[in-house]
């Protein structure tokens, strides 16, 4: 982790802008491509929630602003940052969050995943650890394909870490699409590196061979 400083006077007045506003949160949400992904997670017999989970983490650790954080009047950027992410319980109809460490090795981390999840299934958690803002807020809705999403959330004191979703996929043309959701705090992330985030998304789903197997 380390303490950082924007440069340039532009860039300090923008994050000066967003961060004094009382709803300093954006959202983008669209469909993404899926398809050899899809067929992959299919063929190699992996969960395809905690898969998307991995490969959600990856392209938000591989853009710095996504691993930005809000404390005070300061910023620091974590080395990597975490999932906590929802899961249905055999104890209750409401979710467990669940926290698996992010790990850039696909197998190592759906291994990990795995063992959690049935954990928080039978032990659920509500609780992130205090103090922490080194986490990935994810989320699925697997019964909706969703055009877009509202969080709910404390937007002061900072809450800078931030929420992505995903929902049903459906068939388009030849196509397997899945809306995801993708929000941040504007004074951290502009529109600009959520296109990003899109796009390194894609670019990894559609290279699933290389790296599921």
């Amino acid at each position: 982790m380390k303490y950082i400083k924007f440069e340039h006077p532009h860039r300090q007045k923008h994050f000066e802008f967003f961060k004094n506003m009382t709803h300093p949160h954006f959202s983008i949400s669209g469909n993404v491509d899926i398809s050899i992904l899809l067929k992959s997670i299919k063929q190699k017999g992996w969960p395809f929630m905690p898969t998307i989970a991995w490969a959600v983490s990856k392209t938000a650790n591989d853009l710095p602003p996504f691993r930005q954080r809000i404390r005070g009047d300061e910023i620091v950027e974590h080395d990597g940052v975490h999932p906590s992410f929802t899961v249905d319980t055999e104890v209750s109809e409401v979710f467990s969050f669940c926290e698996v460490k992010y790990n850039p090795d696909f197998s190592i981390f759906i291994n990990d995943a795995i063992k959690r999840i049935e954990l928080m299934k039978k032990g659920p958690s509500f609780e992130d650890e205090p103090g922490r803002d080194d986490y990935l807020f994810l989320s699925t809705i697997p019964w909706v394909s969703f055009t877009g999403i509202t969080h709910a959330m404390n937007y002061h004191p900072h809450d800078s870490v931030p929420r992505i979703t995903w929902g049903k996929y459906f068939d388009q043309q030849d196509k397997t699409m899945m809306p995801l959701s993708v929000q941040a705090h504007h004074a951290l992330v502009d529109g600009q590196y959520v296109g990003k985030f899109f796009q390194k998304f894609e670019k990894l789903a559609s290279s699933a061979p290389e790296w599921i197997g």
